[in-house]
């Protein structure tokens, strides 16, 4: 039990400590969790692309059946969204998912998402840790039943009602990089009018040998499509292996910085809505542009959708996301969507190519540039490290004095120029993030080299 680590997102893990064993120890803290809640209705059981996912699942089906819950099972693999809208469209009691998103294909995970399909917070992550323990089954006769679900069409249907597109004459290449996407997100796009060019939309366990993460490095092929001059691709999307997350490629920018997808898409909503934005620390200043133009505000969280979704909630924002490339939208599930944002990235390029509402964006509320860099650091230096930064902040950071330093998440020097510097500690992996936002690459490579320069010796 003292493998099982639940983090930011679950548990993650490479598959000699990842075990089914371990997965079904997990499985009974999580009934045993909603049973202390007095939940009684059905719960999802949810799987990635995974070669072991679909196994793993059902072990965690057979657990909380075990413990006398209903269970319901995808027909196969299916995208993590799917399962958390499910939870709230069918009223069950939450739902476990075996994914290890973007990581390598020699990892899994589980998470659990409870019943108002937002990412578990950590009250709920700690108790199911705290309950840890081996599988207890019920007699046979006071066992829960196991089903196939379909989880799709559900979705599917909400999605459309959300984004009311019309799609007829647009093209997307859509890249599933192997993952729970394909035969999802494309098929919505289909339905929605747009013709769609695919790209690795058949299933591999292994992810073609690279873990499938909607980089730039990842996404080659979909940036060489999109952006060739003969090409009449007017969009490129792609999600991660379990399309909780999304990119967009476009015909002049190649595969488009995060910050500028919120900011359209942002931009986009508010042609016909209005409300205000919530999104992390490491996320542009641009959507508070945006925002102050139309009278609206911004709300800012820590790294990590559970905050994104919660302020969501409790400011009844009309977007929420993060640079990292999770979004989700009012009305819909508080959960990070790449398969409705996939939809609503089409729609907002059909209205104005994507291209052009970028280039709009930033003439009217003023260029950003932005980039991050990692400094290794062992988990139990992270907090020391921190404390000395608190008494090493300066006064000024490349020609530029520090107006306010934040310490939402780490340390966020805002600078006088409008431009800022952040560190934080990474929450999955041994690593300090720094991140920079300025005018232009150039400045923003001068202050990620200060924001190292600052960090690295007291680590």
């Amino acid at each position: 039990m003292d493998a099982i680590s639940f983090g930011t997102d679950g548990w993650r893990a490479t598959l000699d400590v990842f075990t089914d064993d371990r997965v079904r120890i997990v499985g009974q803290a999580v009934a045993d969790h909603l049973a202390a809640a007095d939940h009684d209705e059905p719960v999802a059981v949810g799987y990635d692309a995974r070669e072991t996912s679909e196994g793993f699942a059902e072990s965690l089906a057979a657990v909380l059946a075990g413990n006398g819950f209903d269970v319901l099972l995808p027909e196969r693999d299916v995208p993590t969204p799917l399962v958390a809208h499910a939870i709230v469209a069918e009223g069950l009691a939450g739902a476990c998912m075996v994914t290890a998103s973007h990581n390598p294909p020699e990892y899994n995970g589980v998470k659990f998402i409870p019943s108002d399909g937002a990412p578990a917070l950590p009250a709920v992550t700690e108790d199911i840790v705290d309950r840890l323990a081996t599988p207890d089954l019920r007699p046979e006769a006071e066992r829960g039943t196991i089903q196939r679900h379909d989880f799709v069409s559900g979705h599917a249907a909400a999605a459309r009602e959300l984004v009311d597109a019309d799609l007829d004459g647009l093209t997307v290449a859509y890249d599933a990089m192997h993952g729970s996407g394909r035969g999802v997100t494309d098929a919505l796009l289909e339905s929605a009018g747009a013709e769609v060019r695919r790209l690795r939309c058949d299933r591999d366990p292994t992810f073609g040998g690279e873990p499938p993460e909607p980089s730039a490095e990842h996404l080659e092929e979909l940036a060489v499509l999109v952006t060739d001059p003969e090409s009449d691709v007017d969009l490129g999307v792609a999600n991660d292996g379990d399309s909780d997350r999304v990119a967009v490629v476009t015909p002049e920018r190649g595969v488009l910085d995060a910050n500028l997808f919120y900011a359209a898409c942002y931009d986009r909503l508010l042609e016909s809505a209005t409300g205000p934005a919530v999104r992390t620390v490491s996320t542009t200043f641009l959507v508070d542009r945006i925002a102050e133009a139309h009278g609206e505000t911004v709300f800012e969280t820590p790294v990590g959708f559970k905050w994104v979704a919660e302020a969501m909630r409790k400011h009844d924002a009309l977007f929420g996301g993060e640079e990292s490339g999770g979004f989700s939208v009012r009305g819909h599930v508080r959960e990070k969507d790449g398969v409705l944002m996939a939809l609503l990235a089409a729609d907002a390029a059909d209205a104005e190519p994507f291209d052009d509402r970028v280039d709009r964006l930033l003439n009217e509320h003023g260029t950003i540039a932005a980039g991050k860099v990692s400094i290794d650091c062992p988990d139990d230096r992270k907090d020391e490290v921190l404390a000395a930064l608190d008494d090493h902040i300066p006064e000024t950071v490349e020609g530029q004095s520090v107006a306010e330093v934040v310490t939402l998440d780490g340390f966020k020097l805002l600078l006088r120029d409008g431009s800022w510097l952040l560190v934080r500690p990474s929450g999955t992996e041994p690593k300090l993030r720094v991140y920079a936002e300025a005018e232009t690459d150039d400045r923003v490579d001068a202050l990620l080299a200060a924001g190292r320069d600052l960090v690295e010796p007291l680590v």
